[in-house]
């Protein structure tokens, strides 16, 4: 553009407006990012777990933790606890306490710990099954050491698959939340929080360069929870399957009224999948009569309840429906 006589070009008012529009959005960004923070950074705690050896305390690992009650109970990741008993939780306001783990679940990599003195006003547990993706969430943790750590990106994907293991068991984490907020060494245990502070998922493993991995709050990790702290431990069904979400066939979707659900990605030799005559590319439609629109339809059933109890399963196999009967057993080397 040619500039006029005072010298103004309507390029240069372009440039204005759009520096003007640009540091208006970063500020609504910014404010966003900053309340989640000051909201949920005083519930998130930097923990050190202590070991025991030969009658020997040592140190041991690091991590995070979200305090989730009003009475000190601080949820993690199994991991971040190991085999520890005990450990020190530090906060944001300088605070410490020393705390005592109630429970853990290796195959859901969640752990509760209970902190032993006063603790900051807990963090408000959301839903993951409410995300979108592109949608903003923000980490709050405390990596390579660092409590307090803030770090904000966009849910990159919903569904994934985390393997976890116990012993000689590996199971399939489902519908883990796919983020490219940053996470580092430390931030497991902390707090994946939605743009309402509320927390919807446990930051869990970096996967790679801009990817981070969270165990999503969900119907099935409520359950989880809610059992570690009464019980200690959780008691599982065990199938031997892993799933994983997919599209159903347009025929079968207009036939049964919807249009996902979960397909077997890999059936555990032996297993009573196995037995029963599930094969790895089934369709999952039903379980127990019941529709199975997503992975947490056939992971709530696979608790205590559900052992040695036959569970009638119907799949989609090359354009037939096939119905078995599955007798899970239980999951004894957690």
């Amino acid at each position: 553009m040619v500039p006029d006589e005072t010298g103004w070009s309507p390029s240069e008012e372009a440039g204005r407006e759009a520096a003007e529009v640009g540091g208006e959005a970063l500020d609504a960004y910014s404010r966003v990012v900053s309340g989640v923070a000051r909201r949920v950074l005083p519930s998130v705690a930097s923990l050190a777990v202590t070991t025991e050896r030969g009658g020997r305390r040592g140190g041991g690992g690091t991590g995070s933790g979200v305090v989730f009650t009003d009475d000190g109970f601080i949820l993690t990741n199994a991991h971040v606890v190991g085999s520890a008993t005990s450990g020190t939780a530090s906060y944001s306001d300088g605070s410490e306490t020393r705390f005592s783990v109630v429970g853990r679940d290796r195959l859901s990599d969640l752990a509760v710990v209970r902190a032993d003195g006063p603790t900051p006003a807990p963090a408000t547990l959301g839903r993951a099954d409410d995300l979108t993706v592109g949608q903003l969430v923000v980490a709050v943790g405390s990596p390579l050491g660092l409590s307090g750590s803030v770090t904000a990106g966009v849910v990159s994907a919903l569904g994934r698959s985390l393997p976890a293991q116990s012993g000689r068991t590996v199971r399939i984490i489902e519908n883990v939340i796919q983020t490219d907020a940053a996470l580092n060494p430390g931030n497991s245990g902390g707090a994946l929080a939605d743009a309402s502070a509320r927390i919807v998922g446990i930051n869990t493993a970096v996967a790679g360069v801009g990817l981070g991995l969270a165990v999503p709050m969900n119907a099935t990790s409520d359950r989880i929870v809610s059992t570690l702290m009464r019980e200690g431990r959780v008691r599982r069904a065990f199938l031997g399957v892993a799933t994983s979400p997919a599209p159903l066939p347009p025929k079968l979707a207009q036939r049964i009224g919807r249009s996902r659900g979960v397909r077997i990605a890999h059936v555990e030799p032996g297993s009573p999948a196995a037995v029963a005559g599930l094969r790895a590319g089934d369709l999952i439609v039903t379980i127990a009569q019941e529709p199975v629109v997503d992975a947490q339809a056939l992971q709530r059933r696979m608790f205590a309840e559900a052992i040695d109890v036959p569970l009638p399963i119907t799949t989609f196999r090359n354009g037939a429906m096939v119905d078995v009967v599955a007798h899970p057993v239980e999951l004894i080397d957690q």
